[in-house]
């Protein structure tokens, strides 16, 4: 049976790739030469078009917010709008909480 793939994502290229996962081995973006970035299986790309939708992604991205399956459900819930975003870092630095944890919230 072969090795079960997960995403790994181009934030500048706006670019999803399926591959089978290996800590070991630096994925490299075919378009751009850059390394890719592991984002998890249970990750659902939005279009290339779609500019807000990855600059969400990309703050997730960067704040250590991942996309992996857990035992029984999905990953949990993930802002999907930019406004979602900003009133979630807004709570987080209001509150003190950490943002990746503000994030993945799913009520304020």
């Amino acid at each position: 049976m072969p090795p079960a793939k997960t995403s790994y994502i181009c934030l500048p290229c706006r670019v999803s790739y399926k591959q089978p996962y290996g800590p070991e081995r630096q994925r490299i973006c075919p378009r751009c030469a850059q390394p890719l970035t592991h984002v998890g299986t249970a990750f659902a790309a939005p279009r290339r078009r779609d500019t807000a939708a990855w600059r969400t992604l990309t703050v997730l991205v960067n704040a250590g917010v991942g996309f992996h399956m857990g035992c029984c459900c999905g990953p949990g819930y993930r802002p999907r709008t930019l406004r979602e975003v900003r009133e979630r870092l807004t709570h987080a630095r209001r509150t003190g909480e950490p943002v990746a944890r503000a994030l993945v919230r799913e009520v304020l």
